[in-house]
Order: C-alpha cells, then sequence, then structure tokens
C-alpha cells in the first residue's frame, strides 16, 4: 500500500514538472501534497528591475528613445579618427549626464515599487496551523492554506469561502480595487462546510479536495468541485473571495487558498510591468525623426557640394592637402568621392547639437517637479479617509486631463453611491421645496439657508440637512 501511495505522488509530480495538467487539485491542509504541483506562493512583485538587472535593462529602455540612440551612434562615429574632427568626450560627456538623471529617476520610481510590494508582502494574516491560528505573513501562505480574516481586512489571496459569522455562511465584500464599484456585493459557502463554523479543531481537519480551473484573469467566472467525505460539490464564483477584495460587515470567515501571488486574479489581470510611452513621448519621437531628416540633408547637400568642388578645384591643391593617405588611387572621381562620403560623416559631428540632447532631460524634470506638485495639492487632499493624491510614477503626468470621453453603466460609478434625502410625499402633499412667501415659487436651496432644527428628536442624524419648514409643522399636528 505504502508502494502504490509513493508511486502515485511520483506520478502527480511528474505532472506538474511537465506542466501536462489543465486542472488544480488542491487538499486543504496537505502542504505535502500541494507541494508536488509546484503552485506559486503568495509574493508579489510589480516593480521592474533588480539590482543586476537595471542598469542593462535601463539603457536598453532608454536607447529606444530615438535622441540617445542618435547620440549613441554619434559618439562611435567619433572614434573614428578619419572621419572625427570632434573628441569623442564632447558627446559622451553630455549623454553620460543624461542617461544619469534619467536612470536616477526610474531607480526612484522604481524603488517605490518595492517598497509598496514590501508592504504587502509582509501584511500579517492569520493562518490555521495544526488546528490553532497563528499570524504569518502573506508572502509565506501557501495554496491549500485556511485563513481566518475579520472585519475591514483585505483578503490575501484567492480563497474558497468555507464558513463565516452570517446565517447560512453568507459573507459580504468590497470589490473597488477589482472593478471600482463600491456596492458590497454577497458570497455564500456551500450548506456543508457552513456548518463547521469557527471551530478550529473541524476547521483544521478539514480535507477537503478541491478541483478546479487553471489560473485565468476572468473576474466573473470560477468552476470547480469540492470533493468531501465522499460527495462532490460544485463551486461557482459566489463561493469565491478575490485578493483585493475588502470583508465588510462580517464578523469573521473562513477560507481556504485556491489561487495565491502571481496566479490570483489580481494579479493576472494587472500583467507584466512594462515601459509606458504617453502621447508626449511620442510626440518628441516624431520631432526628433524630423530633426535627424533635416541634419541628413544638410550633410547630403554638403557631401555633394564637396564631391564638386574636389572634382573640380581640389584636386589642383593636392600638393597641399594630398588624397594619399585618405584614398589610394590617382583617379580624380574616384578619390572626390570616396573624400565627400567622410565629409558627409564629419557634417553628422559637426552639425550634431541640431539634435537637443537635453531635450528628454528638460522633459524628466519638469514631470519630476509635477509630481511633487500632485502629492503637495490640498485641493487633492480627501479629508475623510485621509487619503492625499500620491503620483506613483513619474512618466504619465501629462496623460491627466485628456479624456475626451467618460462611459458609466450607472449612476453609482459618479455618484460614489450616496442617496440623500430630498423630497416626500405624505398624505397625498409634496415637501422638500422652500417656496416663496410673497410669489410661492420654488427658491433654490443655497448654503447659507437655515435647515429644520430636529435636534428635539433623539434619534436625529446631525447631518441630516431639511429645509422645508412645513414637514416640521406637519408632524407636530399628525402627533
Amino acid at each position: 500500500m505504502k508502494k502504490q501511495g509513493t508511486r502515485y505522488q511520483s506520478i502527480l509530480y511528474h505532472s506538474a514538472k511537465t506542466k501536462n495538467y489543465e486542472l488544480r487539485k488542491i487538499r486543504a491542509n496537505d502542504p505535502t501534497y500541494n507541494g508536488l504541483f509546484n503552485y506559486a506562493n503568495n509574493y508579489i512583485k510589480t516593480s521592474k528591475y533588480t539590482f543586476l538587472t537595471f542598469a542593462p535593462l535601463n539603457l536598453f529602455e532608454q536607447f529606444q528613445r530615438l535622441a540617445n540612440f542618435y547620440f549613441l551612434c554619434l559618439l562611435v562615429l567619433q572614434l573614428i579618427k578619419q572621419i572625427s574632427s570632434l573628441t569623442p568626450i564632447t558627446t559622451a560627456v553630455p549623454l553620460v549626464v543624461v542617461l544619469s538623471i534619467t536612470a536616477l529617476k526610474d531607480a526612484i520610481d522604481d524603488w517605490q515599487r518595492h517598497r509598496s510590494d514590501s508592504q504587502v508582502n509582509n501584511r500579517l494574516s492569520r493562518v490555521l496551523r495544526g488546528g490553532k491560528l497563528v499570524d504569518e505573513r502573506w508572502h509565506k501562505v501557501q495554496v491549500g492554506d485556511i485563513i481566518c480574516m475579520e472585519n475591514d481586512q483585505f483578503v490575501a489571496a484567492d480563497l474558497l469561502l468555507l464558513s463565516s459569522s452570517e446565517p447560512n455562511g453568507l459573507c459580504y465584500i468590497e470589490t473597488a480595487e477589482l472593478d471600482g464599484e463600491t456596492n458590497l456585493k454577497c458570497r455564500q459557502a456551500l450548506t456543508e462546510t457552513a456548518e463547521l463554523g469557527d471551530d478550529n479543531l473541524k476547521i483544521g481537519t478539514f480535507e477537503g479536495e478541491i478541483v478546479c480551473e487553471a489560473p485565468n484573469n476572468n473576474l466573473s467566472r470560477f468552476e470547480g468541485t469540492l470533493h468531501w467525505k465522499g460527495k462532490s460539490h460544485p463551486l461557482d464564483n459566489d463561493k469565491m473571495l478575490l485578493r483585493g477584495c475588502v470583508l465588510r460587515n462580517t464578523r469573521w470567515c473562513y477560507g481556504v487558498v485556491v489561487f495565491a501571488g502571481r496566479d490570483t486574479k489580481l494579479m493576472q489581470n494587472s500583467g507584466k510591468t512594462i515601459f509606458k510611452r504617453t502621447s508626449l513621448d511620442r510626440l518628441l519621437n516624431l520631432l526628433i525623426i524630423g530633426i535627424v531628416f533635416f541634419l541628413l540633408s544638410m550633410c547630403l547637400f554638403c557631401t555633394i557640394a564637396c564631391g564638386v568642388w574636389e572634382t573640380v578645384t581640389g584636386q589642383h591643391f593636392r600638393l597641399y592637402l594630398p588624397w594619399d593617405n585618405l584614398v589610394p588611387t590617382n583617379n580624380v572621381t574616384s578619390g572626390a568621392t570616396v573624400i565627400s562620403l567622410l565629409v558627409f560623416f564629419s557634417y553628422a559631428i559637426v552639425l550634431n547639437t541640431v539634435v537637443p540632447i537635453s531635450l528628454y532631460v528638460s522633459v524628466e524634470v519638469i514631470r519630476f517637479c509635477h509630481s511633487l506638485w500632485i502629492n503637495w495639492d490640498d485641493k487633492m487632499y480627501y479629508a475623510p479617509k485621509d487619503a492625499p493624491a500620491r503620483a506613483r510614477t513619474t512618466t504619465l503626468n501629462e496623460e491627466l486631463g485628456q479624456i475626451e470621453y467618460v462611459f458609466s453603466d450607472k449612476t453609482g460609478t459618479l455618484t460614489q453611491n450616496i442617496m440623500t434625502f430630498n423630497k416626500a410625499t405624505i398624505n397625498g402633499r409634496s415637501y422638500g421645496e422652500v417656496l416663496d412667501e410673497v410669489t410661492r415659487e420654488p427658491l433654490e436651496i443655497s448654503e447659507d439657508m437655515k435647515s429644520v432644527d430636529f435636534s428635539l428628536n433623539p434619534l436625529y442624524e446631525p447631518s441630516f440637512k431639511f429645509y422645508d419648514k412645513s414637514l416640521f409643522g406637519a408632524s407636530e399636528k399628525w402627533y
């Protein structure tokens, strides 16, 4: 029996290593079995660079800008003594300064990403280990672990809901980080697992096996089956708590980790961090292309003029300007052609200042100052949540305010789902409008208008504002 089990584990391990599977198999509270499949842990990474890859990757990205690539080619030409009239230092020093300033800005941005990743990965979560709840950092959470969450806590990974404090295994989550919606959504555990309640001993011995779909980025779909106590129970998206959600109006709930880290639907939708280009970057590239074509046109004109002059007049000055060092031939046409071609590159070096090497640096400095301005803007501070504006990157600032169309699926997207009491109809009479005492025309309600005082009612809401005093008078008649 032991030999057969070892052979079965060997087959599973080979299947996991060769990645020849489409379904994910998970056993709760069984790290040995789950470890055979090499599932991703709960560590996330949104940064682009490491200490070793920063220099090559950043230089590769910077030389995708046409101005930087142009000056790199110019530096190579200046190393050729036959055509260079300037020392390579004149181009190397400005280019190094430009690349260094941009690299420093990119390093600061990526350091902030590393710091944000560290904060998320080191959040604490209560994980059930050996029938007891222990505090575990998020990056140490593994597939198959059972997590206990409390109200207002972020969900650490994609979980299958097992039980909760609410009747029938219900719980409520906020999915604002996933879909931008602030209205609460309901999730319900299976009736069989909801009976586990908050008994750590029972949940600690839970041995259900989950067979589900492979990781994907579909937020609204989940298909799987729970095998437990000889029965199979279908699973769908209404039984899942996704990473990035916040538990609301629920004292506690338990869930088993199905997807972790980069396999979660949140990270599947985020994709790989790429080098983003703004419309201003594309415009600068077009301007640089135009300037380079203008420079090449000037060099071509000078090349043709040099060829004509060397053919007609320059050959008579060979005593003072011999061709022998440059042109190993006595043919006048061939010698003039070679010299004019060399002059083409010489003029490209001499006229290199036509392309502004400091253009990108100026733009980067402006972006950096603009991001600081955004962070310091008092008008963008949201006092109820103590949340100031924060520019998480300095490469996309000019894209702000470029919105041409706004699409909204419902009013809650624009109104923050905040409802106010404006009017009421009682006994066939409408209350809510403030009428002029003389003309009996509706008046526009302003902030300096005095509201009705409901402080005599012990259940009144201080923030409630109502301006139609006739409602207050009518309520006294009713009582």
